[in-house]
């Protein structure tokens, strides 16, 4: 048998992380198994999809590495209503299904709870099909239905205690879990690998998968992903659009290793290890039952880790969308004329050791590409003390008599002007960051003036002096 699992998202929104860590767990596994990934978009609620979601399913996928034409697909739910409709039909004629034209009020009536279920009112009234009768599945009144759960073992549900649920509207549309089944019929899926929040929903469709005489999947219900809270990640609270992290600057090596560790770990005492050792190392029966934590300081420093772990040429390729604005990335502060590639590459190995986002490489460089720095004026409030203005024209002229202008005879220069002060270095070059860069922290100081240059130093120097006046 060949394996077969699917990734199905829905076109309705930016790309959800948890929907990542399951597209890359299903990829995994059909690898492994010399199987087959198949991706089908789920696009049946018109009222909400949008091409530009279906598209950013695509290059989303793309970016963590499950390129087009690696996979089979992208099928379109929409495209077989056909047979959800059909199944719906088989499933009345085999007296496996019924109509029913209760509302939620009538239930509730009858019950006097509106927390009950439905009643079964219609099980034997023998309702035929009409506008607004729903079609509920007859769900046996006895025995049990075990799933068969690569990782939660064999959860047993007893089959009373679910109730005849709706398969298709008043209108004759089939519901999600029919028209979720009949697709997984139709594609052959064997591996159905998803998170545990569509546990309580598995019994039913397993039912499905039976009365439409097919045996059902094999299932895998991974660990739904959390906040610090311990609250599932939520579109409406949480930073979960892999695209926002993309855009800011994570790379796509660090974000799989780190989604594959959200319920799983690698052998031995470590986390960023190669994408050969995770393909190779993973399994479903090894992932954890708890909720996973989705740890964004925890991933921050994952992407550093990967950023510094980059050969410098590979580092300033990366940064190229940050340095010229292209595709969704903002565009710099600065001019297009204003960047000068080779001031970038030389003070690259210094901004690849201090970023863990490729985004922070601009407000790290840009003084070096703008006329005049972009000044932090709580930085300026803070370093433009008493001394300073008298500070900065012995900088000056320290430095209009230096002979070589180097790292380290800018650094020792400063050093003596600080010296005769009774200053340390630290206090000392506080000031002459401020009025070159427009911040107290960022790339080495000396370094940053020897590619800056001579002049510009200077005069950024005498226009911060002339605003202390």
């Amino acid at each position: 048998m060949t394996v077969r699992v699917r990734f199905a998202p829905s076109p309705t929104g930016m790309f959800h992380v948890g929907g990542a860590r399951s597209a890359l767990q299903n990829w995994i596994y059909a690898k492994q198994q010399g199987g087959v990934f198949v991706l089908r978009i789920e696009d049946t609620d018109a009222a909400r999809n949008k091409p530009e979601w279906t598209e950013g399913i695509l290059s989303a996928l793309d970016w963590i590495g499950i390129s087009r034409g690696s996979y089979e697909g992208p099928y379109f739910q929409s495209a077989n209503a056909g047979e959800h409709r059909a199944a719906a039909a088989r499933l009345y004629e085999s007296g496996r299904a019924y109509y029913c034209d209760c509302t939620r009020e009538d239930v509730q009536a009858r019950t006097g709870s509106q927390y009950q279920g439905y009643d079964g009112y219609h099980r034997d009234r023998g309702l035929g099909p009409g506008p607004g009768n729903a079609l509920r599945f007859r769900t046996p009144d006895e025995g049990t239905t075990v799933v068969v759960d690569l990782i939660r073992g064999e959860p047993t549900f007893e089959n009373k205690l679910i109730e005849d649920f709706v398969i298709a509207r008043g209108d004759g549309s089939p519901v999600f879990l029919l028209a979720n089944v009949v697709d997984d019929m139709t594609m052959g899926i064997t591996h159905v690998i998803r998170a545990e929040e569509h546990l309580p929903n598995t019994p039913k469709q397993q039912l499905l998968w039976e009365a439409l005489g097919v045996k059902p999947p094999i299932w895998a219900h991974v660990p739904v992903v959390v906040n610090e809270k311990r609250q599932k990640l939520s579109k409406r609270r949480d930073k979960v659009a892999l695209e926002a992290y993309r855009d800011e600057g994570y790379l796509a090596g660090a974000m799989r290793n780190y989604l594959m560790l959200l319920g799983w770990a690698p052998s031995g005492d470590r986390e960023i290890v190669p994408w050969s050792v995770i393909e190779d190392e993973f399994r479903l029966d090894e992932v954890n039952l708890s909720s996973a934590f989705f740890d964004e300081k925890k991933l921050r420093a994952f992407n550093g880790e990967y950023i510094r772990a980059l050969p410098v040429a590979e580092f300033i390729d990366a940064c190229q969308p940050w340095l010229t604005g292209t595709g969704t990335i903002a565009p710099p502060p600065w001019q297009p004329e204003e960047f000068d590639a080779d001031a970038f590459a030389a003070v690259a190995p210094l901004a690849q050791t201090r970023i863990a986002v490729l985004s922070e490489i601009v407000p790290n460089v840009d003084f070096l590409f703008l006329a005049s720095p972009l000044i932090d004026e709580a930085a300026w409030t803070k370093t433009m003390k008493d001394g300073s203005a008298e500070l900065l024209d012995d900088a000056v002229a320290a430095f209009e008599a230096l002979e070589s202008w180097d790292t380290e005879s800018l650094k020792s220069t400063l050093e003596a002007v600080g010296a005769e002060r009774g200053l340390k270095l630290g206090k000392t070059q506080a000031p002459v960051r401020v009025a070159v860069t427009g911040r107290t922290v960022g790339l080495p100081l000396f370094e940053s003036l020897e590619v800056l240059g001579r002049e510009r130093t200077l005069t950024r120097i005498r226009a911060a002096r002339l605003r202390l006046v």
